[in-house]
């Protein structure tokens, strides 16, 4: 599928027009906003917060309010310097870098110690015309980190603490009809929330919505199916939430209209209705019978549309829609992950969510780059690690065939814990590529008690009220209590839980492995230096932590021989920002990813793509170019789903093995610069011939976009990754050359990255404006994420370097 479709099939940015028929508009938030730090250390210094005589706590709109949810605010009484940007933003990633910094957060300067870039303030204005009137609007934010306070033309709206929630507010009286309105909101990232990179600000979209006074409400549709084999049928039952935020009481009714992918109806059914006093709301409830229906599955993701129209006084006044998949998910106590009636594995990643270049304010298109790159690889299923997911992340998943499991961000039954568990599946439920519910993960403090029992237990109580058509897991680090009440235990790590032991003492339990390692290191390092913040493959290491040497096909080999288990996702799909364990400083981020912080691939991922899919894979490590290392013996490896692979190195024969299955083969070989050349055989003929060498130094440069074509809006990106070869063409894979990226054209560079776990350089330009910036290759790589500038035209990306020729590549914006 197409990004463009992809695009659309997610729903990114749906606006409905407003028409007497329908007067929904969903209207993306997200450009011109006003940026300045605030200071946690003093309410006087962070532009008098909360100082006034009467606060915003104390009156609505205060007329002595003065601070910047003021419409009075005079930004040149304070030293603060306002910034022009567009969202999502986080802007962490402009923060230098400090030994003294938070280690799990990657030792980026923001955090409680630092006051004075803890917090942001953003404002916008936006206008209402008056013909909105009458109206019910509100303002939703997908995503702030963290504690975030909004108000609206001096309104206090409300606090969210949590960064990973969703907040919606009504403020449809609060607004001034046929003139401007101010938006404001402060986020305080001095507590973490988690113990890795969150980084900080609106991260994520911001939507208005508008909508007549009798709606769907926010999220108020759930989708679910009744689907038995020989799934000729299914019954799609829907339940309806519709509010009434008018004036005046009001009956109406619901219809549903089902649409296939080229927009047929496949069926038309009733969906109830009531009568509602103002400011009630009520839900209701219609299903119908589809014939054949076409299944979602991670080969053939089909999508259908549930058009939902609200009537009210003969009147259609509202139309919502659902994307949604037909299929019958399931973990079974012996057969795993079933799909449809068919047992399938899942080889799935966890994944945080940071990216080079842009921390966590990850665009669209690069979310669909980096799930895309995954699949390459075999990967077919997503833990959201350990938070709620970004939505437009299941929404590709959704598109793109990904089973996901979705994380809950903290184990607890109060209030707190319970709504943000309540937004979470109220939001996602409707995804057929969510199947299951994390409601926790390694909670030390109550896997070995029963309080750990007891808080399961609500809280999967609780989901299943919300949603009961999907099981509640729990990832277990080794404590046995929290798995006892949940539908699928999760399992983190074989090496300290023991699967088999329970399986013998719960049989009936399902389970899956939640966390699994990949043993990954730096990419292309194969001699660990800590002073550099690089690391060898422990998974290659014999010499490091016995329990870690050939993680990655131990892990695989258990949950693949296990039909009762449901598969696997290992820890991490990406490298990510912060727990840089068991390096410190100047190492800044995980290197436990099978791709890096770029998303170019390590060795590991050619053992995951020989055993995960079917194209044919050979891949031989390390690379040759190992100076300072000759006469040493080296153990070449070869992952390859050939059935046997020969090996030579610099012409001489080390012999022809056997491949063992989910496995690898060594040899012992001498280094000396040259070549290693491998020999894929199935069936006795041979398919595939590899070879790599000694390269010479680095004398030309390549970039290869991921599209030449991006849409002309502002947000779309093209992600160009830029290789260094020799005068030979053979790729350099231990260059680490500065580089100057320019752009011509109506784009600008949003980020850069080159995978280095250690990076400190600036990731971007801090002018919007800037047509050049610089970044060094690591090994080899380097990557620029080349934005649309809101204009249609042609652009050009043109890398150079010291003593090389540039290269230049065209992009067009349309």
């Amino acid at each position: 599928m197409s990004l463009k479709n992809i695009l659309r099939a997610a729903v990114i940015l749906s606006v409905f027009s407003a028409t007497a028929a329908n007067q929904r508009e969903h209207i993306l938030m997200d450009d011109d906003w006003q940026f300045a730090f605030g200071d946690a250390s003093s309410p006087q210094k962070d532009f008098g917060n909360g100082t006034e005589y009467f606060t915003y706590f104390a009156k609505a709109a205060s007329i002595h309010n003065e601070g910047p949810y003021s419409p009075k605010f005079d930004a040149s009484k304070w030293p603060q310097q306002w910034t022009s940007l567009d969202l999502p933003h986080d802007w962490v990633v402009d923060l230098p870098f400090s030994g003294d910094a938070s280690h799990s957060h990657g030792y980026k300067t923001v955090g409680f110690n630092y006051p004075e870039t803890s917090v942001g303030w953003y404002r916008k204005t936006v206008f209402i015309p008056e013909s909105d009137k009458g109206k019910h609007i509100s303002l939703q934010f997908d995503g702030i980190f963290r504690d975030a306070t909004v108000w609206v033309n001096g309104f206090f709206l409300g606090n969210e603490p949590s960064g990973y929630a969703d907040q919606t507010y009504d403020i449809s009286e609060y607004l001034n009809y046929g003139g401007d309105n101010l938006i404001t909101v402060r986020a305080d990232a001095s507590v973490e929330e988690g113990w890795f990179y969150e980084g900080a600000g609106i991260y994520r979209h911001v939507w208005l919505d508008k909508t007549s006074p009798v709606h769907v409400d926010n999220n108020g549709t759930f989708v679910s199916y009744n689907l038995e084999s020989p799934f000729d049928k299914a019954e799609i039952n829907v339940e309806t939430t519709v509010r009434n935020s008018g004036r005046k009481g009001s009956s109406y009714k619901v219809r549903h209209i089902l649409l296939d992918r080229e927009g047929n109806t496949v069926a038309e059914f009733d969906g109830g209705g009531a009568t509602l006093a103002p400011e009630a709301s009520a839900t209701t409830t219609g299903s119908a019978t589809i014939a054949d229906p076409t299944l979602w599955d991670t080969e053939n993701p089909y999508l259908y549309t549930l058009r939902t129209e609200v009537k009210a006084d003969g009147a259609t006044v509202d139309t919502y829609e659902t994307k949604t998949g037909v299929r019958k998910a399931e973990f079974d106590k012996d057969r795993g992950f079933v799909l449809n009636g068919k047992p399938l594995k899942l080889k799935g990643v966890n994944m945080h969510q940071d990216h080079a270049g842009v921390g966590t304010s990850i665009p669209d298109a690069l979310n669909v780059y980096r799930l895309k790159e995954l699949k390459k690889y075999g990967v077919n299923a997503y833990r959201a690690s350990h938070n709620p997911a970004t939505p437009e992340v299941l929404d590709i998943c959704d598109s793109l065939g990904i089973i996901v499991m979705d994380e809950n961000r903290l184990l607890g039954v109060n209030d707190h814990h319970m709504r943000l568990l309540n937004r979470m599946i109220k939001r996602d439920r409707n995804h057929p590529s969510v199947v299951v519910y994390s409601v926790g993960n390694e909670e030390w403090g109550v896997e070995w008690n029963e309080f750990g029992e007891r808080i399961v237990e609500t809280m999967r109580n609780a989901a299943h009220l919300m949603d009961p058509t999907r099981p509640v897991a729990v990832a277990s680090s080794s404590g046995p209590t929290v798995l006892v009440p949940a539908d699928v235990a999760g399992y983190n790590y074989i090496l300290q839980n023991p699967v088999e032991q329970h399986r013998a003492d719960y049989p009936e339990r399902r389970a899956v492995g939640t966390e699994e390692t990949s043993g990954c290191g730096t990419r292309g390092i194969y001699h660990t230096d800590e002073s550099k913040g690089h690391m060898a493959a422990i998974n290659r290491s014999k010499s490091g932590p016995d329990s870690l040497y050939n993680a990655i096909e131990r892990g695989w080999k258990f949950y693949d021989e296990r039909p009762w288990l449901g598969g696997l996702f290992y820890w991490t799909g990406f490298d990510y920002r912060g727990e840089p364990n068991p390096l410190k400083f100047p190492a800044t981020g995980s290197e436990f990813g099978i791709l890096d912080y770029c998303g170019f691939p390590k060795d590991e991922a050619y053992y995951l793509k020989s055993w995960w899919t079917d194209e044919p894979t050979l891949h031989i490590l390390p690379h040759w170019n190992l100076a300072g290392h000759e006469g040493e013996t080296v153990s070449v490896w070869a992952y390859s789903n050939c059935d046997e692979v020969e090996l030579i190195v610099n012409g001489k024969r080390l012999g022809r093995k056997t491949m063992p299955k989910n496995g690898h083969l060594e040899w012992d070989a001498v280094y000396k610069p040259g070549y290693v050349r491998a020999i894929g055989y199935k069936d006795g003929r041979k398919i595939i011939d590899k070879r790599i060498e000694t390269t010479g130094e680095a004398a030309n440069i390549a970039i290869t976009p991921d599209r030449r074509v991006i849409a002309a809006d502002n947000r779309d990106l093209a992600v160009c990754n830029i290789s260094l070869s020799d005068s030979k063409g053979r790729f350099v894979p231990d260059a680490n050359v500065p580089l100057t990226i320019t752009v011509d054209g109506p784009v600008r560079i949003l980020g850069v990255g080159n995978g280095d776990p250690a990076f400190q350089a600036a990731e971007r330009p801090t002018d919007r404006a800037a047509r050049t910036f610089q970044v060094s290759s690591f090994n080899g790589l380097a990557q620029a994420l080349i934005q649309s500038d809101g204009t249609p035209g042609e652009a050009t990306v043109t890398v150079s370097a010291p003593n090389l020729d540039p290269s230049t590549v065209s992009i067009s914006a349309r």
